[in-house]
């Protein structure tokens, strides 16, 4: 029986979550920075709803692909050298946006954005796995996690400032720059926690506090013979489609609703992404404070879910609010919602996995969940061109989260962890 560790002192994984955190920022700011001019760009250059959803699924498509790839890569080269080349991908696709014009060449600064960006997650839950014991690691994601909410309320602050004064080109030149600085900390600080110096023996010990598995290279088909992995898959493929429907069509939402132009998206959207940061921070402490009361890692990871699912329910209505602000305030509630339930379900590849597995297993929940954003931006453009409503969009919002968790506890009644000696003779 291995010996209880007190909680150190020692606060250098808390500065890596922040590093984590800024990326997670960034990243989100990078990616919306064209949803926030789209209702400017589409009047200036004449792009029409079909036009501009595809660019949400080709974006999707090369983010999903890309999310296996990377997370598989992580697993061999390890997060310090996979979110380095992720963040020098997607800055070059983000600045390349300013020599195109139309939605067909925006696409060509669209992929790389998208390549780049997919090794965003895997990085950070790789990091997190490196830095964190199994009882503060949802935590840990919360707070990263909440890392998009500042990014989405950031860029309609500073975006449409910089664009009304200096030109649409320069919100995508001036945010790019940010993520330049951001990688020069990144190299400078990061390591691994056996290798980073000036960390107390006592936080490395409480780091270490789970057993350490020796890394070793596993099969796709192996992975796809767990249920584990397709608990994870599936919550993502039907909850990812909802956040990037918010991300992608929320500023269009507001200016076709209800006459929100571009230098006024700031405070709706500020309060829709603050209430989005507050459910991500909660849903991961929540868990993690049942854990603290003893109760089991299935029960503690699913309680928390299902309440934040249960947030997501009223957005049903959203589209028939009287007013901007009551619609605000259910949007920004499903937001809550779906960033709460995301940080338990980002948790579960650690939870029952490997670590040197667990990379490979969010690269297939990635695609999952961006193969679930392309059928959802498909459905948005369609609805949209056709009947001009929200409407239906945001009813589907509202039971996916119930649907998802249902799902997950069907096909993982418990959350048993994986063998990793039946793993490797799987191998």
């Amino acid at each position: 029986m291995r010996q209880a560790i007190p909680k150190p002192s020692g606060k250098v994984r808390w500065i890596v979550c922040g590093l984590l955190f800024a990326a997670v920022v960034l990243s989100y700011i990078d990616r919306l920075v064209l949803p926030t001019l789209k209702p400017d760009l589409q009047a200036r250059y004449g792009w029409s709803e079909s036009g501009y959803a595809d660019l949400a699924i080709w974006f999707q498509a090369g983010y999903g692909i890309a999310y296996v790839f990377f997370g598989r890569l992580i697993d061999r080269i390890g997060a310090r050298a996979g979110y380095a080349l992720a963040v020098s991908l997607w800055t070059v696709g983000h600045v390349a946006h300013i020599f195109f014009t139309s939605t067909a060449g925006m696409l060509l600064a669209r992929i790389p954005l998208a390549i780049g960006e997919a090794g965003t997650f895997p990085a950070a839950i790789a990091a997190t796995n490196e830095w964190f014991p199994k009882k503060e690691r949802a935590f840990a994601i919360g707070i990263f996690n909440a890392g998009s909410n500042v990014g989405a309320i950031l860029t309609p602050l500073i975006v449409p400032v910089i664009a009304v004064t200096m030109g649409w080109r320069w919100a995508f030149i001036l945010t790019g720059l940010l993520t330049i600085v951001w990688l020069a900390a990144w190299l400078g600080f990061y390591r691994r926690p056996r290798e980073k110096k000036g960390l107390s023996p006592e936080e490395l010990a409480w780091i270490e506090t789970d057993p350490v598995d020796t890394p070793r290279p596993v099969r796709w088909a192996t992975l796809f013979r767990h249920r584990q992995t397709w608990a994870y898959m599936l919550g993502r493929f039907l909850i990812d489609p909802v956040w990037w429907t918010f991300l992608f069509w929320l500023p269009d939402f507001f200016n076709k609703q209800y006459g929100v132009k571009m230098l006024d998206f700031g405070p709706p959207l500020i309060a829709v992404y603050l209430m989005a940061d507050i459910g991500s921070v909660a849903g991961g402490w929540a868990s993690s404070r049942f854990m603290g009361r003893g109760w089991s890692v299935n029960r503690a990871r699913k309680s928390a879910m299902f309440l934040a699912a249960l947030c997501a329910v009223p957005i049903a209505f959203a589209a028939h609010a009287p007013s901007l602000w009551i619609a605000v305030g259910l949007i920004g509630l499903a937001c809550a919602g779906h960033q709460g339930f995301s940080a338990n379900l980002y948790a579960l590849p650690g939870d029952v996995f490997p670590r040197w597995m667990a990379g490979s297993v969010v690269g297939l929940g990635g695609l999952a969940g961006a193969i679930g954003g392309m059928l959802m931006a498909k459905f948005a453009g369609a609805i949209l061109e056709s009947i001009g409503s929200y409407g239906p969009i945001f009813a589907v919002a509202s039971c996916a989260y119930l649907i998802a968790l249902a799902v997950i506890h069907l096909i993982l009644p418990r959350y048993q962890a994986v063998d990793s000696a039946a793993t490797e003779s799987l191998s």
